[in-house]
């Protein structure tokens, strides 16, 4: 199945009035946001970092942090009234602007 943000946005706002009741406020999905992203770097730091697993690391899924990453992400966006649509197309145009040749240039990159 492929969505797309928009559509992902309508989702997570039907299944908060529907099943979730109402969002958490806005510094509360800020915070489970920053857990969240704690969570894929615990995953990160072990997988690909120097850090071992734990017995409580077994059956860890990147996938599924990820995901709880971008719930949050589109929570905190309906919440604010962000299209993340417009918001990340507007963001790759100045990316590409300001990078058009900054990265092709970069000796570190070579």
């Amino acid at each position: 199945m492929s969505i797309t943000i928009e559509e992902a946005q309508q989702q997570v706002d039907t299944w908060i009035k529907t099943i979730g009741v109402r969002y958490f406020n806005e510094l509360t999905n800020t915070a489970i946001l920053m857990e969240e992203v704690g969570e894929v770097a615990r995953i990160m730091a072990r997988k690909y970092g120097e850090q071992s697993f734990k017995k409580s690391d077994e059956g860890a899924d990147l996938g599924d942090e990820m995901a709880d990453v971008l719930w949050v992400l589109i929570c905190l966006a309906n919440q604010t009234g962000i299209n993340l649509t417009e918001a990340f197309e507007r963001n790759m145009a100045k990316k590409t602007k300001r990078d058009s040749d900054r990265h092709q240039t970069n000796t570190k990159l070579k």
